[in-house]
């Protein structure tokens, strides 16, 4: 009798943690529901009753941190979000979210030290690496860049990293990275309010990158990787003197390819060039390269070029939304100091 007792007992509290949960988290997707719809204040409501049933739930309490961030209580938003920063469960969202509070409240100092942390606690966190490099290029602290190198090393499938290289290189007297950089991040992120920006990034830099009568002053400095890019790619110099467009773009483009696999590509193997060789393989690279480069330079030239190539724009149409875009590790060819 009195185990069936306590067995009842266990069995009426099990189901009360189990209710209590089940309570929790619908309160929490409720809450998330409000924040969708932008009213953060009825999220806040919701937020802190679901707390008030799980206690020290990391989930609901960064949402509260964010959703506080979200309607400018960044004092709120702080106190929330700073319990979860010592925790040893905390994630790398913890540290996102708490240096984007300190960046609103003007705590650099503090932001400086969290980003550190973190990037300590969680080495291979892109996000970290990509949001401290913000930071320091706030800061105008040149040093930023080695942090967006050191991201896209350690977390090659994150995009942010390659954007913002992409720009410091842009501006800088670097030939080679902002190209690759522009295009492997055009491939990670096909379509936000980003592409654009890159695009136009990218075929000025082809033009750059030709119009530059020292384009092999200071090759000795250069490692061995971008030594073989600049000499495979300025073979193709004759064809650029017609000027830049995506037909001799993707002229350029295809005899690099070629002249890659029949060299450089045993010593290093990229995925940015293994794919250039599937779409030529494939059929495809015609569309690709208009993709890349018709939409900036001449956008009514490209839609005519869609509708004279309508079969061969809708395969790679399909084909570019049906597959994720990543870069192996162990193909990083960039070597730079991570340290400040």
């Amino acid at each position: 009798m009195v185990k069936k007792k306590l067995f009842i007992f266990f069995a009426l509290v099990t189901c009360f943690f189990i209710s209590n949960a089940q309570n929790a988290n619908e309160l929490h997707e409720t809450a998330k529901g409000f924040m969708r719809q932008g009213d953060f204040a009825n999220a806040s409501l919701v937020l802190n009753k679901a707390l008030e049933q799980q206690p020290g739930n990391m989930e609901i309490t960064k949402d509260l941190a964010l959703n506080y961030y979200l309607q400018k209580d960044n004092t709120k938003a702080l106190e929330t979000i700073k319990p979860l920063i010592d925790r040893n469960d905390a994630d790398d969202q913890c540290f996102q979210i708490a240096g984007n509070i300190y960046k609103a409240l003007n705590q650099l100092k503090e932001c400086d030290k969290l980003y550190k942390k973190g990037i300590k606690k969680f080495p291979q966190s892109g996000s970290l690496y990509n949001e401290y490099g913000e930071l320091l290029w706030a800061m105008q602290d040149l040093s930023a860049i080695k942090q967006w190198e050191k991201g896209i090393e350690m977390d090659p499938g994150y995009s942010s990293n390659y954007y913002n290289a992409t720009k410091y290189y842009y501006v800088t007297s670097d030939k080679v990275w902002n190209i690759i950089y522009g295009e492997i991040f055009l491939n990670i992120e096909p379509s936000t309010g980003r592409t654009s920006e890159i695009k136009n990034i990218l075929l000025d830099s082809y033009k750059k990158i030709f119009s530059d009568a020292d384009i092999f002053k200071n090759v000795k400095e250069k490692n061995s990787f971008e030594q073989a890019f600049l000499q495979t790619l300025y073979k193709q110099n004759s064809i650029a003197s017609s000027g830049m467009n995506p037909e001799t773009l993707t002229m350029i483009r295809t005899r690099f390819i070629l002249d890659w696999f029949n060299g450089p590509s045993t010593k290093f193997p990229f995925r940015l060039f293994d794919y250039q060789l599937q779409l030529l393989r494939d059929g495809m690279f015609d569309a690709y390269n208009q993709w890349l480069f018709g939409t900036v330079q001449n956008l009514v030239a490209y839609q005519n070029w869609t509708t004279a190539h309508a079969v061969e724009y809708d395969e790679f149409s399909k084909f570019q939304k049906g597959r994720i875009f990543k870069i192996p590790a162990k193909q990083y060819y960039h070597k730079i100091s991570s340290g400040r």
